[in-house]
């Protein structure tokens, strides 16, 4: 049967090669298929916008950012540490003693709690007898020598977005509270929790008030804040980069993994978290010291003065 009978294709032409009637009738076929396709504009499929976030003018909402990683690429108290050594508060038989036990945790990978108490310890040490004034002062140089170049824009335009519509951003972290209330102020936000040494009468103790703010800490004085502010933590967004902080992830209603380690990223797609992941090159790698450090990064601070004596030899 001539193809012609069924289809009408006078615009195709005349064929020159000798083909089988089936082959013939396929080929025009399909090129008729095509040619009113390529004429058919496809249906546009509309997805409904998200919801606009952060909500403007929500007072019950908040903002809770990790430091570590999340913020600031590396750890804070590993920058901080490395100012102090500049100004000599390390002796010599300091840096061995930091050296390795942070070598070790490192390598252990793991948060022994009777190694994290030495940790700890030891950078307590480092502080005891010095004013609180006097390592203000010196945290706001630090903070302009290694840590402003070092937050990530990224993050930063996450905390201005919630700034701009109205609410509060605060900075969670291990860090003491000195340390993350100078950072926190560089970067216009509401305030800082953190780490809280003891102090008596303006000069520290060598002694921490509690325990270092990590992991469920955490949770709990995101709680307590949002109790005395009086927010709706449901309404409220929390941000970071480690598996450590799931349970501050998980009391808020809009949790964000940002650079996540590989437990949290897993974690966060489980739950169906956003991601945002702001660093380039091999993105599985640390970027400077782990934030389960905590207190004891201050260690970190010592082996990288280490490292820079080594290369000045």
């Amino acid at each position: 049967m001539p193809s012609g009978a069924l289809f009408d294709l006078g615009w195709i032409p005349r064929r020159r090669r000798p083909a089988t009637a089936r082959s013939v009738l396929a080929g025009e076929a399909a090129a008729e298929a095509a040619r009113k396709s390529s004429q058919e504009a496809p249906p546009v499929e509309e997805t409904p916008p998200e919801p606009e976030f952060p909500v403007v003018g929500d007072t019950a909402a908040a903002a809770f950012f990790d430091l570590d990683n999340t913020v600031m690429q590396g750890a804070a108290l590993f920058h901080f540490g490395r100012g102090l050594y500049k100004r000599h508060f390390f002796h010599k038989r300091d840096l061995a003693r930091f050296a390795w036990q942070q070598i070790y945790f490192r390598l252990a990978g793991s948060e022994n709690p009777e190694h994290m108490a030495d940790v700890r310890n030891s950078a307590l040490s480092i502080v005891q007898g010095h004013r609180v004034a006097e390592l203000m002062s010196i945290g706001e140089e630090i903070y302009d020598e290694y840590m402003a170049e070092r937050v990530w824009p990224g993050t930063r335009a996450l905390a201005q977005a919630h700034l701009d519509a109205g609410q509060k951003v605060w900075l969670v972290t291990a860090a003491p509270v000195e340390t993350a209330t100078i950072i926190a102020r560089r970067l216009g936000l509401t305030g800082a929790l953190g780490t809280v040494a003891e102090s008596v009468g303006g000069i520290y103790t060598g002694k921490l008030v509690g325990e270092p703010l990590h992991g469920p800490a955490k949770a709990e004085a995101v709680r307590a804040l949002a109790a005395a502010e009086g927010l709706d933590l449901s309404h409220c967004a929390a941000y970071s980069d480690s598996a450590n902080d799931i349970p501050m992830l998980s009391l808020v209603g809009h949790p964000y993994a940002i650079n996540p380690d590989s437990r949290l990223r897993k974690h966060a797609r489980e739950q169906g978290w956003r991601l945002r992941d702001y660093r380039t090159g091999r993105k599985a790698a640390k970027i400077g010291i782990p934030a389960a450090a905590g207190v004891g990064a201050l260690a970190g601070g010592a082996a990288a003065a280490v490292a820079l004596q080594r290369r000045r030899r």
